[in-house]
């Protein structure tokens, strides 16, 4: 099992994320730990970040107050519901989080079942829990996971692979050839895209681009595929590289055999309605491209804009590292092409965009029927707007990452539930 730590300064983020899961019924929540229960078994965001808001309030200190944790069996693991229950538990106990306030989802949009642990890492005095050797005992207590429950084990080259592949390419460290191939070796493996442009919106998270090339060879038409190095501006810094010299699989061919593949597999695939919620949720609370990136990179998910020389937007790409899945804009809705961004961003015309809503998952199945209902929630509530750079998310395995890059300062989470609590009483 493979465990992956994330943190960051959106609660809200983390928890609108997994509630989408569960309300586009790919997920449910397992267990809850020393949460404000509710009389009708039934909860809402808003109301699961309730029982975080002491902590936070109390907090004056840790920027990075939200923890989401991912805990991943092998995909031949057979984890029941209970079992996932004890191991979260475990986990968080041994990780010294069991004193916490922590939910825990349990995610079934793709083939490896998996959990995913929402808490904070500061204590009711509003005090960083300490995260000294976190990785090594995060690493020692998977093991231990491992042997309780009969689970196969991580291997080494596994636990690994998060630290040694897919990196960003830095033309100035040299051997950029290996480099790239430590990139486009594996990107097939782990992802899912269906067109070029896909392709190398993905690869430019990593510092390269691929260009198609034909030629005359023996009379007959050619084609192929360079590799091109990038500076983190976007920019070539470095001659090409012949797709042969990385084998097979950075090939055109296998190439568009893979673009086939994943077309066939991504259709009518839930995960994609996550991602276009989650895309929709972010552009209808936020009122520019950093906050709009921001809000994003904190849920798993890279934005890639294309730009002409004159600054129009032509295109819009989406990476959601979660699911392993990239969506040009307009193949994931008409509502979310390029033009409807660049009419926001550039020329100030806010998209009239049909808000989404969420309603409770079920915390508890017994005797549920009987009790009554909540009227439904608005995500667009709960979500800040705060500017943001956006950052290269490293991810592997259908882990959740954090976002790499600045710090940038959120807003106090004190005055939003003092806001919020206002606007209650004002509707009363």
């Amino acid at each position: 099992m493979i465990a992956k730590i994330g943190r960051s300064a959106n609660l809200y983020g983390a928890l609108a994320y997994n509630q989408l899961k569960v309300e586009n019924e790919n997920g449910q929540i397992l267990f809850a730990n020393k949460m404000i229960e509710n009389a009708s078994g039934h909860y809402s965001v808003a109301q699961l970040a309730q029982s975080f808001a002491s902590y936070l309030i109390a907090n004056r200190n840790t920027e990075k107050h939200t923890l989401h944790i991912s805990l991943n069996p092998d995909p031949n693991d057979k984890v029941s519901d209970d079992k996932f229950r004890e191991m979260a538990e475990q986990y968080m106990r041994e990780m010294g989080y069991g004193e916490q306030p922590f939910v825990v989802f349990k995610h079934t949009d793709i083939d490896r079942s998996h959990i995913h642990i929402v808490s904070v890492c500061v204590d009711e005095q509003g005090k960083k829990i300490s995260d000294k050797f976190e990785r090594m005992r995060s690493m020692n207590v998977c093991r231990e996971l491992e042997r309780k429950y009969g689970l196969i084990p991580a291997t080494d080259k596994e636990r690994s692979q998060t630290d040694k592949v897919f990196r960003p390419v830095d033309y100035r460290a040299g051997d950029v050839k290996s480099q790239i191939a430590s990139v486009v070796r594996h990107l097939p493996n782990y992802y899912q895209y269906q067109t070029l442009g896909e392709y190398n919106a993905l690869l430019s998270l990593f510092n390269i681009t691929t260009e198609k090339i034909e030629g005359e060879l023996q009379g007959k038409m050619q084609q192929g595929l360079l590799y091109i190095p990038l500076n983190e501006k976007g920019e070539r810094a470095g001659h090409p590289f012949k797709a042969s010299l990385f084998g097979k699989s950075a090939g055109l061919l296998a190439l568009e055999l893979h673009f086939a593949k994943c077309k066939t597999a991504l259709k009518d695939n839930p995960t994609k309605q996550s991602l276009k919620s989650a895309v929709t949720i972010a552009l209808k609370t936020t009122g520019n491209e950093q906050a709009f990136k921001k809000q994003l990179v904190e849920q798993g998910i890279n934005v890639v804009v294309r730009r002409n020389d004159t600054g129009r937007i032509y295109g819009i790409t989406f990476i959601d590292h979660n699911s392993k899945v990239v969506w040009n804009g307009s193949r994931l809705a008409t509502e979310l092409s390029a033009n409807t961004f660049n009419d926001y961003w550039n020329n100030n015309i806010k998209p009239d965009i049909k808000e989404p809503v969420v309603s409770q998952p079920k915390l508890s199945t017994s005797n549920d029927a009987d009790l009554p209902t909540e009227e439904p929630h608005h995500l667009f509530d709960f979500l800040t707007t705060d500017k943001h750079e956006d950052g290269l998310i490293e991810a592997l395995g259908g882990l959740l990452p954090e976002a790499q890059g600045e710090d940038y300062e959120e807003q106090d989470f004190a005055n939003k539930m003092k806001k919020k609590r206002k606007r209650q009483r004002g509707q009363q």
